[in-house]
């Protein structure tokens, strides 16, 4: 995910575990094994999933991650944002090797499944009492991907009960046309409090936290309702504010390199039929790796 302001005040911060735990149990949450359902499917693509407009490009050989990667932080200017960077020339076309705690599907077909919330998924978010949304309404959704080195890879999410379905059916058309994602995994508290690197690439929906450049006003990420898609290689873009900073290669959007969304390519298609607006199409500023339910 792009790297956001530090909020105080309207957003409170991440409670530790433990509390997380004891409040969940009294809202009535359990910790028990939830149950899940598995929706293996083949490969065809779902109609109108692929055409002249895909971004789906070679992908050749990935690299391997640079051992800098998410290491090195960037100074934090008066405006609360790092200032944007020259991208690394191991990052100007950005296809590195999946690194996952998950297990692998099973084969190639596209594997998928939506649970209610454990406490141990909730611990290891950014969830916590103060965010507009209560933990029974979000879901655990894991869908498999196809990543930059030519594998399928097992990603998670967690989105909005009202989105889950709608979710796994967009994974579901970028699998079967191979759209590559480098990561997808749930963000950490801790990630959102740190200095931003400006190296991230995380495919991610929830994140407890306001709007970029707002104060009182809830993302719609801290609803379950958004999602952005390999943020480096669709940065957000407003004047000289590049997120995450080091992507500025990637703001040449003539110059499409695989992982980049494109007008009316399969990713945009795919969002748009289940109603999601993408962020590409914003005027006043671009933030080409942002989908949600509203358009905002």
């Amino acid at each position: 995910m792009r790297p956001r302001l530090r909020r105080s005040g309207a957003v409170a911060l991440p409670l530790a575990a433990a509390g997380l735990l004891a409040a969940c149990a009294v809202a009535g949450t359990t910790g028990t094994a939830p149950s899940s359902t598995t929706t293996p499917s083949g490969l065809a693509a779902t109609a109108g999933a692929t055409s002249s407009t895909t971004t789906v490009l070679d992908t050749g050989t990935a690299n391997p991650r640079p051992a800098w990667l998410g290491t090195r932080a960037l100074p934090v200017g008066p405006n609360g944002f790092a200032a944007a960077q020259p991208t690394p020339p191991e990052l100007v076309d950005r296809r590195l090797v999946t690194v996952s705690d998950l297990p692998p599907p099973a084969g190639d077909g596209f594997e998928s499944s939506i649970e209610p919330v454990s406490l141990l998924i909730a611990a290891r978010s950014t969830w916590n009492p103060a965010c507009p949304v209560a933990l029974a309404d979000l879901r655990y959704v894991k869908v498999s991907f196809f990543g930059f080195d030519g594998r399928f890879h097992t990603g998670e999410l967690l989105v909005h009960a009202s989105a889950a379905a709608g979710m796994v059916e967009v994974f579901r058309q970028l699998h079967a046309a191979r759209f590559p994602i480098e990561e997808m995994r749930i963000p950490r508290a801790a990630e959102q409090s740190a200095p931003p690197t400006g190296d991230g690439n995380d495919t991610a929906s929830f994140a407890c936290r306001p709007s970029t450049g707002s104060t009182t006003t809830w993302s719609r990420h801290a609803f379950g309702l958004a999602i952005d898609v390999n943020p480096f290689h669709n940065p957000y873009v407003k004047g000289a504010i590049v997120l995450p900073e080091l992507a500025t290669s990637y703001v040449d959007r003539g110059n499409v390199r695989a992982g980049m969304i494109v007008p009316n390519d399969v990713v945009v298609r795919a969002f748009r039929s289940i109603g999601w607006e993408w962020g590409g199409d914003w005027r006043t500023l671009k933030d080409y790796q942002h989908f949600s339910d509203n358009g905002r």
